[in-house]
């Protein structure tokens, strides 16, 4: 296991997705999230190791496999009331974008009113495929990061960002053995719409790319985490761009029975044999699409 004192990105051995800790203090003793109250693991000059997800800003999004994180810093009681800058934590996350370093993430999770009741859930590592500045809900400047959850693996930190200190003996918390469900996530299916339009976003047509390769996201109409459970099918894909994916996934869009665009302009590109299913588009209207 890791020290809490060099700098650690990428997974934490014996620790898998879906591992349950029962506050921030056994977060911290395992390793994976330095500090017991900043919502970003860091150091300074550094990528950022981990962020904790647990509700304290307003304009955070988490969608499972795709999260919009609101960077540190000018927050009262979940409300924002000043300027973010790009320091500490948040210059730390665009770090981890410029240099493309995994991030492990922390979910605080509430089944229940009662506090005694919520606990923390290692969700896995996550990529952060996206960084701006713009305004938030409240009107104040914030940095917000999209990150993007990489497939299941172990992946050794970086030789490079390793500070070697001297050995010590760490004594883990108690564990006791849990049996979890999470999803997974048929990456092949993902990649195969991708390739259908040639990375290319259904909507505005957009093709990100740079000299080694081009990016483009898979989005569910129906999503595949609760309360939502959609199918994981080709069927309920769609290739997007970032931008139009988290559009998606906040409702700001959708599409009608004839997969025409509602509350966007212009028409989604479809590919003849990309055939989706209608009942998908109904769910995103129905539950996720705030019409204007």
């Amino acid at each position: 296991m890791p020290s809490p004192n060099p700098v650690y990105l990428g997974a934490v051995p014996a620790i898998r997705p879906g591992h349950e800790f029962l506050n921030r203090h056994e977060v911290q003793a395992a390793g994976i999230h330095r500090d017991r109250m900043k919502g970003i693991s860091s150091i300074a000059g550094f990528p950022a190791e981990a962020i904790v997800l647990s509700g304290g800003y307003e304009d955070d999004w988490d969608a499972g496999g795709t999260i919009l994180y609101t960077g540190e810093g000018g927050n009262s009681q979940g409300t924002q009331v000043a300027d973010q800058t790009l320091t500490g934590g948040n210059l730390a996350l665009h770090r981890s974008f410029e240099q493309q370093t995994p991030v492990r993430v922390i979910r605080q999770i509430r089944p229940a009113k009662a506090r005694s009741s919520w606990y923390y859930e290692y969700a896995g590592l996550y990529s952060v495929a996206r960084c701006s500045y713009e305004r938030g809900r409240s009107g104040f400047m914030i940095w917000r990061f999209l990150l993007e959850q990489l497939p299941e693996q172990v992946l050794p930190a970086p030789a490079a960002f390793q500070v070697q200190e001297p050995a010590a003996v760490y004594r883990p918390a108690p564990r006791i053995t849990t049996s979890v469900n999470r999803l997974v996530r048929d990456t092949s299916l993902m990649l195969r719409v991708k390739r259908l339009y040639d990375f290319h976003c259904q909507v505005c047509l957009e093709r990100l790319a740079n000299h080694a390769r081009p990016y483009a996201e898979a989005a569910h109409l129906q999503p595949l985490g609760a309360p939502h459970h959609g199918p994981d099918t080709l069927d309920n894909l769609l290739c997007l761009c970032p931008n139009h994916h988290v559009l998606l996934d906040m409702g700001t869009w959708s599409l009608d029975d004839q997969f025409n665009l509602q509350g966007l302009p212009g028409a989604l590109q479809v590919h003849p044999d990309h055939r989706l299913k209608v009942e998908w588009a109904r769910y995103h209207r129905r539950h996720i699409y705030q019409a204007p």
